[in-house]
């Protein structure tokens, strides 16, 4: 495989040194890999913290910034950030309100930031931990204990992170971050494997004229193999999985993600196709974003996302947001 890289030891820190030079609105630690927020701490501010392995980009670093993230960890390539960076990044974004930490459900992730919670509030931080575990694909995976965390990762950090950015208290914030998880679910699919700089050729086989449903992040096996289907089949699949597990009631965000090389052409020809089964289903939907936000390397891939909202939760969404990734209202 081809890759615009040097070699594969440093590019992490590459992309790290290119991130810093293109924002500098952020302050980017290569040496210890944190990515914070250059006016952090702001004053009488929550601190939210998130973080896992490189590879996923925009997440996490791509989301640091007013309305988003204070500060996230990344690790090398599809693995997890070590206690330490977390527990730099926490006293990076203190301002003496407290610190909510932002967690994927993988293994590594889960016990890595449990460590670095236990070592902050030994330091005199309060930390709150939310887990986020929205995929309906699978229940336990290569990685997981449980549902694994995916795109609901975006809508629990823009919607916390515009609860502290108001100000609101740590106990809140982290009751806003519970809310979405618990009202978010999400489901992949893979047209292709994707390729880790460490490895250079494809993680897993998946013969020319199929395709996984229910894929992880890393690669990890979905629910089933089938030959290849068209936009509008994968689109009511997606979907029908996510409502199987919950009805909503109220309007939903929309996610429809790619998954890294996914091209725009095919990812919007895929959202109409999933805002009429949405629609046929009965399910309205009141924001929409589409887009490569939370990817897996170079696969190519979609994922669907459904966040039900209050009114509350669309004025959150809604509040002004300024990060490389994401940004209106500003």
């Amino acid at each position: 495989m081809k890759m615009l890289i040097n070699v594969a030891e440093t590019v992490v820190a590459d992309a790290l040194r290119g991130m810093a030079a293109a924002h500098p609105e952020l302050t980017v630690d290569v040496e210890n890999r944190v990515i914070v927020r250059r006016d952090a701490p702001v004053a009488d501010k929550v601190g939210l913290v998130s973080g896992g392995g490189s590879g996923h980009e925009p997440l996490h670093g791509g989301f640091v910034g007013h309305g988003m993230l204070s500060a996230a960890c990344p690790g090398e390539v599809f693995t997890s950030p070590v206690p330490d960076q977390m527990v730099r990044a926490a006293a990076a974004v203190d301002s003496g309100q407290g610190v909510l930490f932002i967690v994927k459900n993988y293994t590594g992730d889960v016990m890595n930031f449990d460590m670095a919670a236990e070592l902050a509030e030994d330091e005199g931080v309060q930390v709150a931990k939310v887990l986020v575990n929205d995929d309906v694909a699978v229940t336990d995976s290569l990685y997981t204990a449980g549902r694994r965390g995916t795109g609901a990762t975006l809508f629990v950090e823009k919607l916390a992170g515009a609860a502290a950015e108001e100000g609101m208290p740590l106990e809140r914030v982290e009751a806003i971050a519970r809310q979405v998880n618990e009202s978010s679910r999400s489901f992949g699919v893979a047209l292709s494997a994707c390729s880790t700089p460490a490895k250079g050729s494809p993680t897993f086989d998946l013969p020319a004229g199929q395709l996984e449903l229910g894929i992880g992040i890393h690669g990890e096996p979905g629910r089933e193999r089938r030959p290849m289907m068209t936009s509008g089949e994968i689109a009511e699949f997606a979907v029908d999985a996510i409502l199987d597990d919950m009805r909503p009631r109220n309007p939903v965000l929309l996610l429809v993600n790619g998954m890294g090389a996914t091209p725009l052409l095919e990812l919007y020809g895929f959202h109409g196709e999933v805002m009429r089964v949405l629609a046929a289903r009965d399910v309205p939907v009141a924001r929409i974003l589409v887009g490569n936000y939370v990817t897996s390397l170079d696969m190519a891939g979609a994922s669907v996302t459904l966040c039900e909202i209050d009114e509350e939760l669309l004025r959150l969404w809604d509040a002004p947001v300024r990060t490389p990734a994401l940004r209106w209202g500003m």
